[in-house]
């Protein structure tokens, strides 16, 4: 992982942050698709009861962003990793990090659903990092 430092000189405006997801992500979505539509992005959900992992970056000299986000639709368990891009000039982008999905158990234990969750976590990352600084980043 990046832990806040850029790859190289060449991206050295991107910064990596793993805090609170900026609310700009939520916004847009629903702008675009509707209110109600991204409950996994909304900064008003009280941020213990937010799935994990996480990861967001941002573009400190213009303004863009990229987060990976555990996605979900009625059932809460059956989740996917989505990968969202926000341009400086507007809008949102959805990149397709290709297949994703997991179930959330109630159980916090399963290792097996641990594992898989991680690997897709994983692979929704390498995805987002490989838009920001390109192949092999």
């Amino acid at each position: 992982m990046n832990n806040g430092n850029s790859r190289d000189s060449r991206h050295g405006s991107w910064r990596r942050y793993d805090y609170n997801l900026f609310p700009v992500f939520h916004e847009r979505f629903e702008e675009r698709w509707g209110e109600g539509t991204a409950p996994f992005l909304d900064p008003s959900v009280y941020d213990e009861e937010q799935p994990r992992p996480r990861a967001q970056w941002i573009n400190v000299d213009t303004g863009a962003a990229v987060a990976v986000v555990p996605v979900w639709q009625d059932d809460r368990r059956n989740r996917s990793f989505a990968v969202f891009y926000l341009p400086p000039a507007g809008g949102i982008w959805v990149l397709r990090p290709g297949f994703t999905q997991y179930v959330e158990s109630a159980e916090a234990t399963d290792t097996d659903q641990v594992a898989l969750r991680n690997d897709s976590f994983k692979k929704a990352v390498a995805h987002a990092e490989e838009f920001i600084f390109g192949p092999g980043s």
